[in-house]
């Protein structure tokens, strides 16, 4: 077998648990808000976190070296989680992941205030198509649009500007620092915010979100394992075989169809990813945002395989 078919299939396996991830939120969004589901994400998730501090061996604290960006982020991965738990709980599957598969073309574009990276005509035509792609699917003035389309949005925007922060700042600031404050700023803030919504969760449904963080952990060493064996340009694109799984796990378990215009409109997105990967990966000049940051929307919830991923790239852009 070789690394890139390796890489292939072990990211396959990491986006399959990660849709298994997304099946259990949606289930249990129909009963908790989401400042309950995240509160209680980050809570378990915390023992993980734990052993991800205790084998980091770089030198240094816990304080920010960019702290006004930490802060950025933070707040990007608040807004990430919150609206993609609230998305799954409200919209189906495939529809959440096509929106959600405009991240990085988001990515694309933040990365020239952020990053000065260069954008040329033909990555600024692959944007604005795969934002086509967007409007497909939402059908505005069609599709009576909801607070759930928008917290897709919000998903697809707030985890590209996370994204994007990880590349800026990521040979700075230790990867357990980039990894810990998302955390740490949704266990206080949605800790705030619990008592106004809070519903008595049986050990059923707390064991339910047990399963989600070691999912999320499971995923992320898969994930990173694919990135360590195979190209960021083959790895990279198989995300997008979650809207095969979405559309499996929605007929199976929640009686949702994909219809034309959302399977439409990913197809235009997701060629619109595809071309900006692979422009990526043969240029000669260009920072590569998409292909170093590409991983799961940070959402705050578990330690994210993001900041790991990172610095695996530039040695595998040839």
């Amino acid at each position: 077998m070789t690394p890139n078919v390796k890489g292939a299939l072990l990211a396959l396996v990491a986006f399959g648990v990660f849709s298994t991830h997304d099946v259990i939120i949606k289930v249990l969004g129909g009963t908790y808000s989401p400042v309950q589901i995240v509160f209680f994400s980050v809570l378990f998730s915390f023992p993980i976190a734990t052993l991800w501090l205790l084998r980091d061996q770089t030198n240094g604290t816990l304080i920010p070296r960019h702290p006004y960006w930490m802060v950025a982020r933070a707040v990007a991965a608040m807004v990430t989680g919150f609206s993609a738990f609230y998305a799954f709980s409200v919209l189906p599957l495939a529809q959440v992941y096509a929106i959600i598969f405009a991240s990085p073309l988001l990515i694309t574009v933040l990365a020239i205030p952020i990053l000065g990276e260069e954008v040329r005509l033909r990555r600024w035509i692959a944007v604005l198509v795969g934002l086509c792609g967007v409007l497909v699917v939402l059908r505005p003035g069609q599709t009576e649009l909801g607070l759930g389309h928008l917290a897709a949005l919000a998903c697809a925007v707030g985890g590209a500007f996370a994204s994007v922060i990880v590349r800026k700042i990521g040979r700075d600031e230790r990867t357990v620092v980039i990894m810990l404050y998302p955390m740490m700023a949704n266990f206080l803030v949605m800790g705030a915010l619990l008592p106004t919504v809070y519903v008595p969760m049986p050990i059923d449904d707390l064991g339910r979100i047990a399963v989600v963080a070691l999912f999320a952990w499971i995923a992320g060493r898969f994930l990173i394992g694919a990135y360590n064996s195979g190209e960021a340009v083959i790895v990279a694109p198989m995300q997008y075989s979650q809207i095969l799984w979405a559309s499996a796990y929605g007929a199976l378990f929640f009686d949702e169809y994909p219809d034309i215009g959302t399977l439409f409109g990913s197809a235009i997105i997701i060629a619109s990813g595809l071309y900006i990967v692979l422009r990526e990966s043969r240029s000669t000049t260009s920072s590569t945002p998409v292909l170093r940051t590409r991983s799961r929307p940070e959402t705050g919830t578990s330690p994210r395989i993001s900041p790991f991923l990172w610095p695996l790239h530039p040695r595998r852009k040839k």
